[in-house]
Parts: C-alpha cells; sequence; structure tokens
C-alpha cells in the first residue's frame, strides 16, 4: 500500500483488515487490478449487496457512466444511464458519521438518487476528497491497492460527467471466488 493510501486509511479510521479475504473485492479494470476493503463496520447490508452482486457477476462489463476529472467514477449500471440497477430491492441508508470515515481519495460509495434509501447497485470510486458527501453517502469500502488503474478510467464531459464510449469493468468478484 502507498504512503498516501495508508494515511487515507488511517483518516478513515479503518478498522484493521480481517482475516482471509472474505471482505475483499477484487475489480479488474482494462489496466489491471483493483483491490477493495469492504468496510463490513460502516456498511454491513451495502457490503452483502457488493459481495453478492459481484460473485453473480452482475457487474462484469458493465460501463463507467460517470467519470468526473477529480471527484469521481460511478459505475454498476447494467443500462449504462444511471437509472439502471440490480433486480434486488434498494437498501436503507447505512451513513457514517464524518468522525468515523469520509470520502476521501480510494473511498468507495453507494450512489443513490434523492431517496437516501434508494442505493441498489451502483457504486463510484472517489478521485480524491469531497467533503459534502460526507455523511450523506453510504462508505462501503476502500480501495487498498490499484488506485492507479482507477486514474486511467476515462474521463466524461461536461458537468454531468457523461461518458461517451466509456471503460468498463471486466471483471468484479468477492476475493477467492473462481
Amino acid at each position: 500500500m502507498s504512503d498516501a493510501t495508508n494515511n487515507e486509511a488511517e483518516a478513515q479510521g479503518a478498522a484493521p483488515a480481517p482475516a482471509g479475504n472474505e471482505n475483499i473485492i477484487n475489480l479488474d479494470l482494462k489496466d489491471g487490478r483493483v483491490v477493495i476493503e469492504l468496510r463490513t463496520d460502516l456498511a454491513p447490508k451495502h457490503c452483502e449487496r457488493i459481495k453478492a452482486l459481484a460473485s453473480q457477476g452482475f457487474y462484469d462489463n458493465t460501463p463507467f457512466h460517470r467519470v468526473i476529472e477529480g471527484f469521481m467514477a460511478q459505475g454498476g449500471d447494467p443500462t449504462g444511464t444511471g437509472t439502471g440497477g440490480s433486480p434486488m430491492p434498494d437498501l436503507a441508508a447505512e451513513f457514517t458519521p464524518p468522525a468515523r470515515a469520509r470520502f476521501l481519495r480510494g473511498t468507495c460509495g453507494m450512489a443513490r438518487t434523492g431517496n437516501p434509501n434508494s442505493a441498489n447497485s451502483q457504486f463510484f470510486i472517489m478521485f480524491g476528497p469531497y467533503p459534502s458527501l460526507d455523511g450523506q453517502y453510504t462508505i462501503w469500502g476502500r480501495v487498498t491497492s490499484g488506485m492507479e488503474h482507477v486514474d486511467k478510467i476515462k474521463r466524461g464531459a461536461g458537468g454531468s460527467g457523461t461518458v461517451q464510449n466509456p471503460d468498463r469493468i471486466v471483471r468484479m468478484r468477492p476475493a477467492g471466488v473462481a
């Protein structure tokens, strides 16, 4: 882990990594593997959802449809429109007080509509800190390695960050799942 990632993990108040890899997600992108530690201490229901969908191959080949320089890369919508989700029901918010965890570089959060209890399958990975999200969105994980691959995701245009011909998730699985 880089020093920058270590410092961010400390700032997140990260719990010690659990034994084994049951709380690790491998996200394969065109440029390489991103390893994400699930924050089950912050959002157990969202972590279970991510693991379940990843185990099913739900995220494979889904686009990063909204990518904003200096902010975040959003994916997990099979339609690529920003309005799609999984067949599973939406999740109730599991917001974290900023004293426990904040939206920093490498933080993984759940996307939602204006309804706080509307997270389903879409998620985002932060390129940098964004304090206005703290306590307003669910944090479900943090990148522990491969952030340099996230940095190479194709950016979108304009304020919306909509991406034409977007980069896609090659494969996303819990560690240890074939």
